[in-house]
């Protein structure tokens, strides 16, 4: 990354006629975003994690193994000698691998490139027993990473907490409550002693230092990096004393024209492992090689992550250092959050902080280090305090790319009225992305202070956002998307508005999703209320409230899937999907599955899909509520509500969380007095962990206080919005949502109920109305002119090189 980021800026100043530039890169994929590595077991490819294309000359899996110095060369691993004016090294580290004994064994890994992910991921397949060998922040991505799999993990640690080297001993143990609640063991203080294999040689078990042996049949060395400085050791560079490529403030070598940036380069006996030091790196050296004097002043290591979907953060003098620091603390181990901010000895200058848990506010607390409180502290380190407002010019947004208010600022000026523009123009946002949303919020300001507005415009049809769209239509009382449009729109509507429209029809209760009008707004999901797959076939969801099914229906579901040849798939959501079905069959089948007691899923919508459960205290030892029964309930209420974007439940009957609750738009954790109720967690591209609403709740007040807040995000948030970001719009956050939803301060609580119950009195199956109505079977045929059964010669023909799921 490193090295792709001094080829972009070199390329970004001068032409290409003064520079030929060429990226010499040692792995066989082209340059990708290391930081988000763990994507690749949700599903992402290389190709997903690739950086931006640069206009020079990159060479793949060219290694160099010498630097001729005198003659201003490199030799690469097939002997080939490559001239240079400058060269810079941005060679990285390697993952630090200790003296364990067996660390050699198959099925022990280091995790650290796309090739090792692939390596763990084909190992993974049926093995039961992950072990990560250490809890910093490699180890708890790994972690996930092995979670994602499917594995039951455990964690290593030598040190007595987590992220040693980035949180206190409040974080850490508010982390480790959060990591455990995930389902992964926590083992601190104690070391691997030795890896022992099986019959086969093979990863068998871990024996710790105090004698425990674990299960594993998987290991991962997540035990920190060394600098790759070999080229440069070989070559006579200096070498710092605990490794690392020397260099000065302007991030030369010990030859002046060979340059060091990232990982390998040493700076003040330092090296750092992060991205915004190595862009700053690279910024510095580009300016120096094209002829300024920028230098190396100070090295920003704040940073903010999303560590298997817990957030975590420190910035500034996170351990107050500083001689006579204060701390304010806010520990909420309930609610899973540890928030620290350091102060200066008077308490009027922010100085660093850490945040688990909640750091929603990180990129606005990190800008304001040195600077005068804007806000008391309590303020601050709840979370209450409206802090990007006094920011000054100078104050860092973006510290992956150096970015301050004022460029932002200067950004809008200069005619970048949107947010892609400014993100162009100063490559603020396009890093970890940590600091959109403030970004966003001093794009507004600056409009506002120009007299110009931030279009909220849904689509060039309708220039209000969805949700003043939604009170439109709900207080006109608009039945079609003729009246909508006619009164709030212009044109004919388009692929953005007029599937909003039907989401926001539905979500009133204006019909079946293909009477009338209503088919004619419909995605190619909801039209036929099914998923499509890439063969042009379409899966079935039936409906399994809570998971729970009779041995009556799986007969059912094992006939139809026999019947019509289709791919069957248990799925994280506790339900079976079937895939593999043409559009003819669609009503066959669903005569079939609806005559056998069930309904529709609509996992084809954006709507209420699964609530998963655990047994809870009908079967397990530890529970403690009847969590199966309670999901069934909720999913039962919710059936078929549509919302901005898809919603989905989770019910645990205890704090060990088998349900996962708290990776879920709303969890529901059963406590000794009660109902813990969480919202807002995602998961997805983006992981969102969920946020305490309220605790200790009865069943009734727990089901009232979901109707509202369900209710609440359906009329407020934006087009395609999920949970968590609608959260993160709120003026506010968690603390507004409880003012609405709790508290009732806006008077709306009643009319939510309302509208819910309006929903829960009027639901109908969607698929039982359409067997009911010729109609609408009319719309389930391959071709116009042949209605029944396609000929049986005819053959449906999987694009090149695909299988079918069966046979994959």
């Amino acid at each position: 990354m490193a090295g792709h980021r001094v080829a972009q800026a070199m390329r970004d100043r001068t032409d290409a006629a003064r520079w030929h530039i060429t990226l010499l890169a040692e792995e066989s994929v082209l340059p990708y975003d290391r930081t988000a590595l763990s994507a690749l077991f949700r599903g992402k490819t290389p190709g997903d994690l690739a950086l931006a294309p640069l206009a020079c000359a990159v060479h793949v899996s060219t290694r160099v193994t010498k630097i001729d110095r005198a003659g201003r060369r490199v030799r690469t691993a097939p002997g080939t000698w490559i001239d240079y004016d400058s060269l810079v090294l941005a060679t990285g580290s390697h993952a630090f691998v200790p003296p364990v004994h067996g660390a050699d064994t198959p099925g022990c890994f280091a995790y650290r490139t796309v090739s090792d992910v692939e390596r763990i991921r084909r190992w993974s397949r049926k093995k039961k027993h992950g072990i990560v060998i250490g809890g910093g922040l490699l180890g708890l991505e790994a972690a996930g990473a092995l979670l994602a799999l499917g594995l039951r993990v455990t964690v290593i640690e030598f040190a007595e907490r987590l992220m040693a080297t980035q949180v206190d001993a409040g974080g850490g143990e508010a982390l480790r409550r959060l990591i455990t609640a995930l389902g992964v063991e926590i083992r601190t203080c104690v070391a691997a002693d030795r890896i022992d294999s099986n019959s086969r040689g093979r990863v068998r078990s871990v024996t710790l230092s105090d004698g425990t042996s674990l299960p594993a049949g998987v290991v991962i060395f997540a035990t920190g990096v060394r600098p790759r400085d070999d080229v440069a050791r070989n070559s006579g560079l200096r070498i710092g004393e605990r490794g690392g490529i020397v260099i000065d403030s302007a991030c030369r070598t010990s030859d002046p024209s060979i340059y060091a940036v990232g990982e390998c380069a040493s700076w003040q006996q330092q090296c750092f492992g992060l991205l915004a030091p190595a862009n700053t790196m690279a910024d510095v050296a580009v300016d120096q090689m094209l002829g300024g004097h920028s230098e190396l002043d100070e090295i920003d290591t704040s940073t903010k992550l999303k560590l298997v979907g817990v957030d975590v953060a420190s910035f500034g003098d996170a351990f107050a250092e500083v001689p006579g620091a204060l701390e304010v603390v806010l520990a909420d181990p309930v609610a899973g959050i540890y928030r620290k901010l350091v102060l200066s000895d008077d308490a009027q200058n922010l100085l660093g902080g850490i945040l688990v848990g909640n750091a929603n506010d990180y990129a606005e607390l990190r800008a304001q280090v040195g600077a005068k409180l804007t806000a008391s502290p309590i303020e601050l380190v709840t979370g209450t305090a409206d802090v990007d407002g006094a920011l000054g010019d100078s104050a860092i947004i973006c510290t992956c790319h150096n970015v301050s208010a004022g460029q932002l600022r200067k950004s809008v000026r200069d005619g970048n009225h949107d947010l892609t523009a400014v993100k162009a123009s100063t490559k603020a946002g396009t890093g970890c992305g940590s600091c959109l949303p403030l970004a966003k919020r001093i794009l507004s300001q600056e409009l506002e202070a120009a007299g110009l507005t931030l279009s909220r415009a849904m689509c060039e049809h309708f220039a209000m956002p969805r949700a003043e769209l939604f009170d439109m239509v709900r207080i006109h009382g608009h039945a079609t998307f003729t009246e909508i449009i006619t009164m709030h729109g212009t044109g004919r509507g388009c692929d953005i508005c007029k599937p909003v429209c039907a989401s926001i029809l539905s979500s009133l209760g204006h019909g079946h999703v293909l009477d009338g009008e209503n088919a004619a707004l419909q995605d190619t999901n909801d039209f036929v209320m099914a998923n499509i797959q890439k063969d042009g076939t379409y899966s079935v969801v039936p409906r399994i409230p809570g998971g729970e099914i009779t041995p009556a229906k799986l007969r059912v579901i094992a006939d139809v899937a026999a019947q019509f040849d289709l791919y069957t798939k248990i799925t994280g959501g506790q339900r079976i999907d079937l895939f593999g079905a043409r559009i003819e069959q669609l009503p066959l089948i669903w005569e079939r599955l609806v005559s056998g007691g069930f309904e529709s899923g609509h996992a084809y919508g954006k709507a209420v899909r699964t609530v998963k459960s655990c047994v809870g205290s009908t079967w397990c030892r530890f529970g403690i509520q009847d969590s199966a029964g309670m999901a069934t309930a909720l999913e039962l209420r919710y059936r078929g509500l549509r919302a901005p974007h898809k919603v989905k439940l989770a019910v645990s009957g205890c704090a060990r969380e088998c349900a996962e609750a708290r990776s879920k738009d709303v969890g529901v954790i059963a406590s000794d007095r009660g109902w813990n109720l969480y919202v807002c967690g995602n998961g997805g591209h983006t992981p969102r962990h969920a946020q305490l609403l309220a605790e200790d709740l009865d069943d009734e007040t727990l089901v009232r206080l979901i109707d509202r807040f369900l209710m609440f995000y359906v009329r407020t948030a934006d087009r395609l919005q999920r949970t968590a970001a609608w959260l993160e719009d709120l003026d506010g956050g968690i603390h507004y949502l409880r003012r609405v939803i709790i508290d009732d301060t806006s008077g709306v609580c009643a009319d939510l109920e309302a509208a819910m119950m309006q929903h829960v009195d009027t639901y109908v199956d969607e698929w039982r109305a359409t067997l009911a109505d010729p109609h609408k079977l009319a719309f389930f045929t391959s071709f116009i002119n042949e209605p029944d059964t396609p000929d049986p010669d005819l053959r449906y023909v999987l694009r090149r090189q695909q299988k079918h799921p069966a046979e994959a």
